[in-house]
């Protein structure tokens, strides 16, 4: 599946890339540039695992798009951003027993994000609405580290912490890894309007790289991103 999924995007990406550098369609050369906001809702993928809740946190940053052709209904672009997102996880804490605990326990990882989108879309291209899907490869880069524990902390006789499957290592565990990349992927609706172009998208990224390191003898053998973004962007033409 993941494989599958790799697949498509690459072909998204590289088809909108082709047209950029040999139209075949209606030819454009339009730059429209602006900034987004949202929330990222992230977890980590751990193996062995760890119960977690939906880590919130806001992202935002500033994006270029290049839109190169119209081909029959569909018109073409490249998107460029850089973002600052906070990612991370929150977890869902419990006893041996299974039994909810009043601990928690949050880890906060700043990055800055780098994806490079290819994006069709259909609909009206001036004043009105146009629905789209985008999607690429993303790198990112973990510039701030932040554990944040709730003062219950329920620990067992040995005075460790008291957990289903005594996997308590990551509470002390820097962040090895902090160099990130994976693959992205969304849809969303724009309005054209007089004074710019508004959007809202969703998006899902999935990450290929561990923050943590997964050799046999390393705590886990995985331990990459998964995040939902939902986010609002306003771009401005510069050049039509």
């Amino acid at each position: 599946m993941q494989k599958r999924t790799l697949t498509y995007v690459l072909v998204l990406w590289l088809t909108t890339l082709a047209s950029a550098s040999g139209q075949v369609g209606e030819a454009r050369s339009d730059l429209a540039v602006g900034g987004s906001a949202g929330v990222a809702l992230n977890t980590i993928d751990f193996d062995p695992s760890i119960k977690q809740k939906l880590h919130a946190a806001p992202t935002f940053g500033l994006t270029l798009r290049y839109s190169c052709e119209k081909y029959f209904n569909t018109y073409c672009a490249l998107q460029g951003e850089v973002n600052f997102t906070r990612l991370g996880w929150t977890e869902d804490i419990q006893n041996s027993a299974g039994q909810p605990l009043p601990d928690t326990y949050r880890r906060d990882l700043d990055y800055i994000q780098v994806p490079l989108l290819a994006r069709l879309g259909w609909g009206r291209e001036r004043r009105g609405v146009m629905f789209y899907v985008l999607a690429g490869p993303q790198i990112g880069f973990c510039i701030a580290d932040r554990a944040k524990q709730g003062s219950t902390w329920t620990l067992t006789a040995d005075g460790t912490p008291d957990r289903p499957n005594s996997l308590v290592e990551q509470y002390t565990m820097d962040i090895e890894k902090k160099f990130d990349y994976g693959i992205v992927g969304g849809l969303g609706v724009e309005w054209h309007t007089r004074i710019g172009h508004f959007m809202l998208e969703g998006r899902y990224y999935f990450g290929l790289a561990d923050i943590y390191g997964n050799a046999k003898k390393d705590v886990f053998g995985r331990s990459a991103h998964t995040t939902i973004f939902a986010k609002l962007t306003y771009l401005t033409d510069i050049l039509r």
